[in-house]
């Protein structure tokens, strides 16, 4: 009788650099966790990911510790023979500094490493001067085997640096929410999330909705860290006290139940590169309106998959929240689309298969 012989395939070894690890809070950590649970779920026997911090959450005067931390992972796991590829997540400033220490270092021993770009002005930080900073980038981006940025716009500034990068699209991803969207009471429920500030617009989200206090049955929550205290008082000062909630910085659970209640999700950022909230907000069938920054335009659609006003267009982004308070069967039509485009194109499982098709050509 034949006997036939199997071979079983070496799980392809990948050392995973976030920023916060496991308890951060920000975009990068959130789809890096939402990352890792889906390769545990569905690809155990294919790709073995490790996932360490290189800044951690506490004080910024603590990430040498992590970085350190991290190093010490990358060389034990390259010794023992179990590292294929580094995965690093990349964003400005102080991330860029420690992860041009990672690359170098994967670049001595040999290991093929995958630059996933994140931040959001990084075509300012990542500037056309001839700089020293400039040139260490673009030998970071040129020595990657592979560089994923998250949309057109994105490979279009990592293309006019550096000719030579080899870039690949993988849009944010999220999962299909965990909790059931709940009937409403007529009330149409706007949501902001994000860190309360400038630069993702809070001033004039807020003077927006000042304009609407004609308009009944509308609510909002401005949900996030950051200057919480100031958005409040402002709130105050044109009499929006009682149509605006500031619940501050929200967990996971908390983000879930928010979102379960909404009816439209707001995002007037003057600076993203593609915001979680926003596929977040898709994936739930809300009706989007955001701001044409980064990689938005590649996921929403004017007037089919949400709502789209200029960066800093007070009277754009309060005709844009009017029209969809007051039209609920343009707010339901809208919501109806973004959840499809949500399921087919930016999925958690579609994109961890991405993922892992990225790391195995970086192995190859």
């Amino acid at each position: 009788m034949l006997q036939r012989l199997t071979t079983q395939t070496k799980p392809l070894n990948v050392l995973v650099a976030t920023p916060g690890g496991q308890k951060g809070r920000g975009g990068i950590d959130r789809i890096m966790h939402a990352l890792r649970g889906e390769l545990e779920r569905h690809s155990a026997a294919e790709v073995t990911a490790k996932f360490v911090a290189t800044r951690g959450t506490g004080s910024i005067a603590l990430s040498p510790i992590h970085l350190a931390n991290f190093v010490a992972r990358m060389l034990g796991l390259k010794a023992a023979g179990r590292l294929d590829v580094i995965h690093i997540n990349l964003s400005s400033y102080g991330s860029t500094y420690r992860k041009l220490i990672i690359s170098r270092l994967a670049h001595s021993l040999d290991i093929p490493y995958v630059l996933h770009l994140h931040g959001a002005n990084y075509g300012e930080f990542w500037s056309e001067r001839d700089t020293r900073l400039n040139r260490a980038i673009r030998k970071m981006f040129g020595g990657a085997a592979q560089v994923i940025v998250l949309g057109n716009v994105w490979r279009d500034m990592v293309l006019a640096r550096c000719p030579e990068a080899r870039v690949v699209i993988v849009p944010n991803a999220t999962a299909a929410p965990t909790l059931p969207r709940k009937p409403g009471d007529g009330t149409a429920r706007i949501l902001f999330l994000g860190r309360v500030g400038a630069r993702k617009g809070v001033p004039q989200l807020t003077h927006a909705l000042s304009r609407m206090l004609d308009v009944p049955h509308w609510h909002a929550t401005i949900a996030g860290d950051g200057e919480v205290d100031e958005a409040r008082a402002t709130a105050s000062g044109l009499g929006l006290t009682d149509r605006i909630d500031f619940p501050g910085w929200c967990d996971e659970r908390q983000v879930a139940e928010l979102i379960s209640r909404a009816d439209i999700l707001v995002l007037p950022s003057f600076a993203e590169n593609l915001p979680m909230s926003v596929i977040e907000g898709m994936a739930a069938g809300l009706a989007v309106v955001t701001t044409r920054v980064g990689a938005v335009t590649d996921i929403v659609t004017d007037g089919e998959t949400g709502l789209l006003v200029d960066a800093g267009d007070l009277d754009g982004l309060a005709n844009a929240l009017r029209r969809v308070v007051t039209d609920e069967a343009l707010r339901n039509r809208l919501g109806v689309a973004a959840l499809a485009f949500h399921r087919s194109r930016l999925d958690l499982a579609p994109y961890a298969q991405a993922m892992r098709g990225v790391w195995k050509s970086a192995a190859n």
